[in-house]
């Protein structure tokens, strides 16, 4: 049993997954990664996703994304001032001054220290910006936001896409497509030079989903 034991010492920690390499780490300066966390308020009525990017232990890049109170929003602005150039042991020990924000940070330190990142098999691991290509072309998170109700039936208010204007229902009053604006396409072209009235800017950003033309009934999804 004791050779045993000194031979199992010797193996050190077991290796994990790190930017296209196998590393055995034993200092938080050693650990590199992309990942994400999510977490939730201690009331549970809001969550956070937060997405880092740490390089030899040091945060280089942070992605706070948060739905719940008004004072998560602003949670989040200053957990994205605190975050960065901290390791990522300080990360965890800070108060990230939300519950929800906080949680993510412990539930996202778990994933780069077990090698569970998305970047564990990415050599060299992502550069710094990566997490803004998952908030798409014009930098907005995608937020899914439906309401339902025995009444009115299913009522879709925003999607990937964008601003859900108009739903199509068909002869069974079942959703087969919708109208959207696409906010981020809305305020570039209101601020682009071919000078296009308000009304010109909202219909160049309006489009359509699924079989909308095909529709036999439209609502307003915000309507009673």
């Amino acid at each position: 049993m004791d050779n045993c034991v000194k031979n199992m010492k010797g193996y050190g920690p077991s290796p994990i997954p790190q930017e296209g390499k196998w590393t055995q780490t034993k200092e938080i300066t050693e650990i590199s990664g992309f990942s994400h966390g999510c977490g939730m308020c201690a009331p549970q009525q809001g969550c956070c996703k937060l997405t880092l990017n740490v390089k030899n232990g040091i945060i280089k890049e942070a992605l706070v994304e948060t739905i719940g109170c008004s004072g998560m929003t602003h949670s989040a602005a200053m957990a994205g001032e605190i975050l960065i150039g901290k390791t990522l042991l300080e990360a965890l020990n800070t108060d990230l001054v939300c519950d929800a924000i906080n949680d993510a940070m412990k539930n996202l330190f778990l994933q780069l220290v077990y090698g569970r990142s998305q970047s564990a098999f990415s050599l060299g691991g992502l550069e710094i910006g990566a997490s803004m290509e998952d908030l798409g072309k014009y930098k907005t998170s995608q937020v899914g936001t439906i309401f339902s109700t025995e009444k009115t039936g299913v009522r879709y208010l925003n999607l990937t896409e964008g601003y859900i204007t108009k739903m199509a229902l068909d002869e069974n009053d079942e959703v087969i497509g919708y109208e959207y604006v696409n906010l981020g396409l809305l305020l570039k072209n209101m601020q682009s030079d071919e000078n296009l009235t308000c009304k010109q800017a909202f219909e160049k950003s309006t489009k359509t989903y699924g079989r909308f033309n095909e529709g036999k009934k439209f609502v307003n999804p915000r309507s009673v």
